[in-house]
C-alpha cells in the first residue's frame, strides 16, 4: 500500500524529523511539500533582517539532512511545488535531492482555447462566440483565470436574465477581471472627463498610427478599479521584440500624456501608471537587452537571481549615471515623437476624443471610421 503525506507547513526542525521518521515506517511513501519556498529559501538572503539561526533556516538544514541523497530514505519519494523556484537554496535543488525539475508554464494560445472549451462545456453559450478571439484577449492567463472569466461571464448573463452567455458577457468579464469593477457612480467633473477622453484618445491615435503596436480593440472612459479610462489591445504572442517595436510601444504608452499637452497646454497626474510602465520598459531596454549604443552589448540581468540588487548594483556609479541619462533620453525621445505625431494628426485626435465623450466606449469599428484601416490589424483579425 502506497502512502501519501502532504505537507504545507512552514517550520520546525523536529516536525521535519518526525515526518521523515513516519514516512520511513510506512514506506513506500510519497511526501509532498507545497510552497517549499516558505522553508527552502536560499540561506544568507535576508540574514541581516532575521538572523542566520532563525527557525526557517534550521528547518531547511534539517530537511537537507533528511534528503542527503545517500539512500537512507529508501522507499520514500519527496515531491515539492513552488512558483518561486529562483528563491530556492542551491543545496536543495542539486542532484541527489530534487533530481527532476518540471516547469509548468502559463498556457499558450492553443492551450487556452482548450481550457476555455473545458470550462464552457456546461454553460449555455451563444454559438456565435469566437473562442479564438477570447484566447487572443487573455495572454498570460492561467487555467484558474480562465475559469474565473467563464464564471464571471455566467454571472453577468444571469444578472440581465439572458438565456445564453453572449460575446459581450465574456468581454465584460475579461474587463472586470483585468481592470476591476465598473464605477459609473464615480463623481467626475466635466473638465476631468474631457481630460480623460483626450488622454485615452492620445493612446488610441498613436497606437493606431504606429506600425508595430498591438491591435486596438476598444477605448473606454468608464472608470474601472483605480483607472479612470483604458485602451484595450489584442496582443500578439511573440517570443522576440525588436528595438523599434520597444520604441514604438514607449511612444504609444506616452501618447495619453502627450495628448494632454497638445490640447490643453499642460499635463495632469493621470499618467502615473503610464510613466511607471515606460520607466520599467526603458530600464529593461538599457540595462537588460543591450539596446543602448553608449553601453553597447552589455546586460546586467541576473537570471540566477543570486545577486541582491537592492544592496549592491552590478555596475559602477559612473555606469549608473550613464544608465540614468540614457533612460531619460530614451523616454524623452519617445515622448517627443508621440507629441509630434499627435500635433500632425490633431484633427483625428479631436474626433476620437469627441466620440469618446459622446459614447464613453468606442470599438475598433468606430475607430476605423475615423482613423482608417490598419493592414496589420486586418491580417490578425482575419486569422482569428
Amino acid at each position: 500500500m502506497l502512502h501519501l503525506w502532504r505537507c504545507s507547513w512552514g517550520g520546525g526542525a523536529s516536525r521535519v524529523r518526525d515526518l521523515f521518521s513516519q514516512a520511513k515506517e510506512k514506506a513506500p511513501c510519497i511526501i509532498f511539500i507545497d510552497e517549499i519556498d516558505a522553508i527552502g529559501r536560499s540561506r544568507g538572503k535576508g540574514a541581516f533582517l532575521g538572523g542566520a539561526n532563525d527557525e526557517r533556516e534550521s528547518t531547511l538544514n534539517q530537511l537537507l539532512t533528511e534528503m542527503d541523497g545517500f539512500g537512507t530514505n529508501t522507499g520514500v519519494i519527496v515531491l515539492a511545488a513552488t512558483n518561486r523556484a529562483d528563491m530556492l537554496d542551491p543545496a536543495l535543488v542539486r542532484p541527489g535531492r530534487f533530481d527532476r525539475h518540471i516547469y509548468l508554464e502559463l498556457p499558450n494560445m492553443s492551450e487556452r482555447a482548450a481550457i476555455f472549451k473545458v470550462h464552457m462545456r456546461n454553460l449555455m453559450v451563444d454559438e456565435a462566440i469566437n473562442i479564438q478571439l477570447l484566447t487572443a484577449q487573455t495572454p498570460g492567463f492561467s487555467g484558474a483565470d480562465i475559469a474565473n472569466i467563464c464564471n464571471e461571464a455566467a454571472l453577468i448573463a444571469a444578472r440581465r436574465k439572458a438565456t445564453k452567455i453572449e460575446k459581450t458577457d465574456f468581454t465584460d468579464a475579461i474587463d472586470r477581471i483585468v481592470a476591476g469593477l465598473e464605477k459609473k457612480s464615480k463623481i467626475i467633473s466635466p473638465e476631468e472627463k474631457r481630460i480623460i477622453a483626450y488622454h485615452e484618445a492620445g493612446h488610441a491615435v498613436t497606437s493606431w498610427l504606429l506600425k508595430t503596436v498591438d491591435t486596438l480593440v476598444k477605448v473606454s472612459i468608464i472608470p474601472r478599479g483605480k483607472s479612470l479610462g483604458a485602451a484595450w489591445y489584442l496582443p500578439e504572442e511573440k517570443q522576440l521584440r525588436s528595438k523599434s517595436a520597444f520604441r514604438e510601444h514607449l511612444c504609444a504608452t506616452l501618447g495619453g500624456r502627450a495628448a494632454e499637452e497638445v490640447i490643453f497646454g499642460e499635463i495632469s497626474s493621470g499618467a502615473i501608471d503610464d510613466l511607471e510602465k515606460v520607466t520599467k520598459e526603458a530600464y529593461a531596454m538599457v540595462v537588460y537587452y543591450g539596446f543602448n549604443d553608449k553601453l553597447g552589448n552589455v546586460s546586467y540581468y541576473d537570471s540566477t537571481n543570486q545577486r541582491d540588487l537592492s544592496i549592491q548594483k552590478p555596475f559602477s556609479e559612473a555606469t549608473g549615471e550613464l544608465i540614468d541619462q540614457e533612460i531619460r533620453k530614451l523616454v524623452g525621445d519617445a515622448y517627443l515623437t508621440a507629441k509630434t505625431l499627435l500635433t500632425e494628426n490633431k484633427i483625428l485626435l479631436e474626433k476620437v476624443a469627441e466620440s469618446l465623450l459622446k459614447n464613453e466606449v468606442i470599438y475598433r469599428e468606430d475607430l476605423e471610421k475615423i482613423l482608417g484601416h490598419r493592414t496589420k490589424e486586418d491580417k490578425i483579425l482575419n486569422v482569428l
